[in-house]
């Protein structure tokens, strides 16, 4: 039975146009195809940017956040009661108050007790501003280094300026190995980045995040496999354009560089809006889907790259949705924080943190922060 759906799964006809087979795209004469075994080495990569990753947040970005001034903060704990935990985590993390009535009664506090109680929870469970700006520290790095490398992959050749060089003797392409070690490096980075999503920051977007990890995972294989590599590198690079900037927008915003983070936010919404909105689906998607018509019928493989990609630009729509009201905010001088990110909560009656090295401002640390450090 297993045989069976393999060999129905890597049928001819799901994955290329008709009259071609896998056999066409068999190594010969010195050409060398793309083919889907070449995939099994991302695991074991994605693996190894996890231990790079680590690596490069303890000796990198911790000692340049030190001399930015962004400090650990040592956070009141929530004090331990097994009535109150049990709610937190079987019920609900914001109780109401006829929940907090009822849990002051069982665990025998005050109700402002209860309260408190729930506060310092939800605190606890809140990553530091300092996990925040070590993980966008390792994603710029990457988004710009791979930005560039990509830029260095397809800035030469023809497609890049007509696009319709992308389809030119589809699929009997060769693979040339710069393209290889973008593709590699790119899948392995996702993988990691779905690997590691139960740990990394959650925002409000957590689900849209997961589902554009494994949308992307998907069209980065199926791209390789069924040969759409020179459109699989123009989509990558697009991307990698701008995820750049919003990271080291976050950078300097955990930095209390206020100004510069804002200013950095107006050019990444802006080239956002241009590739996502505009050259995305009015040049690339124009090009998976209208120009492959001129040479071949539609079959399985076209159908579903093309969703896929209707997936992913659903998620810019969106996103992009939430960028245009932040820059609109930061355009018109109104105080805003990030729209995917959850407000720090304080007691009226008593400091709720303190840093390391002496008291620090108790304000969420995203753009309405308190820091005086400008530019």
């Amino acid at each position: 039975m297993f045989q069976t759906l393999y060999n129905y799964f890597w049928w001819d006809r799901l994955w290329l146009p008709v009259n071609l087979t896998w056999s066409d795209l068999e190594d010969q004469d010195g050409r060398v195809y793309a083919k889907a075994s070449d995939l099994y080495i991302t695991i074991p990569l994605a693996f190894l940017f996890l231990i790079v990753r680590h690596l490069f947040e303890i000796y990198v970005a911790t000692p340049v956040a030190g001399l930015l001034n962004i400090k650990e903060k040592i956070r009141l704990k929530a004090t331990p009661n097994p009535v109150l935990e049990k709610f937190y985590a079987s019920s609900t993390k914001h109780p109401k108050q006829g929940d907090i009535e009822m849990l002051s009664k069982k665990s025998g506090c005050m109700v402002r007790q209860v309260e408190r109680w729930f506060r310092r929870r939800r605190n606890q469970d809140r990553p530091s501003l300092l996990k925040k700006f070590r993980e966008s520290s390792w994603r710029f790095t990457f988004y710009l280094i791979a930005f560039i490398a990509g830029m260095a992959v397809i800035v030469d050749k023809p497609w890049f300026y007509d696009l319709k060089e992308v389809w030119k003797g589809y699929p009997v392409q060769t693979t040339m190995p710069s393209q290889y070690w973008y593709y590699m490096i790119e899948l392995s980075f996702y993988w990691s980045l779905l690997f590691s999503i139960a740990s990394d920051v959650k925002r409000k977007d957590f689900k849209q995040q997961i589902i554009h990890h494994v949308a992307t995972i998907i069209l980065i294989s199926f791209s390789w496999f069924a040969n759409y590599i020179r459109a699989g590198t123009l989509i990558m690079a697009l991307h990698d354009s701008c995820d750049y900037l919003l990271e080291s927008a976050k950078m300097f915003n955990y930095a209390g560089w206020k100004n510069t983070c804002n200013n950095i936010f107006i050019v990444f919404a802006a080239v956002f809006i241009v590739t996502r909105l505009v050259i995305l689906p009015f040049w690339i998607m124009h090009c998976t889907v209208v120009y492959p018509l001129d040479l071949y019928p539609p079959f399985f493989g076209y159908y579903f790259f093309n969703f896929m990609m209707v997936v992913l630009q659903s998620l810019h729509i969106f996103w992009a949705y939430l960028i245009i009201r932040m820059a609109h905010k930061f355009i018109t001088g109104k105080v805003v924080e990030d729209e995917r990110s959850d407000r720090e909560e304080t007691d009226n009656t008593e400091e709720e943190e303190v840093t390391k090295n002496g008291p620090l401002s108790n304000g969420h640390p995203v753009l309405n922060n308190n820091h005086r450090k400008t530019d």
